[in-house]
């Protein structure tokens, strides 16, 4: 098990993650992460990530994340339209169809459970 440990997200340090051109809908959006921490067996993720402005679709992982700054418009196929900025918490099912609509660039700490 890891030691305990504090990370300050605002000003971490990311590392670029190219989404698949498949899945971006419009504009130019970009995104960069960081795993903070994962599992020995890969199954339960922590970390950053950060996309700007676009619009693009993702299938979702069972995930709950909180908004550090910017803001999005997440539309879940069959399901509600989530607007998340500042401060707010969502969860995410696995196999979620998405579509996400990023206002402002968008930073998130997230756990991802597989």
């Amino acid at each position: 098990m890891p030691p305990s440990f504090a990370v300050h997200v605002p000003d971490a340090e990311l590392e670029p993650d190219p989404l698949d051109p498949a899945q971006i809908v419009s504009g130019t959006p970009e995104v960069t992460g960081k795993v903070i921490w994962e599992s020995p067996d890969g199954r339960q993720i922590r970390g950053i990530w950060q996309i700007t402005p676009g619009v693009v679709t993702d299938t979702e992982a069972d995930e709950l994340f909180v908004v550090l700054s910017g803001s999005a418009t997440i539309e879940v196929e069959g399901g509600d339209t989530l607007k998340v900025g500042p401060g707010d918490m969502a969860v995410l099912r696995a196999g979620d169809r998405t579509t996400w609509t990023v206002h402002e660039t968008l930073r998130k700490v997230y756990a991802i459970n597989l």
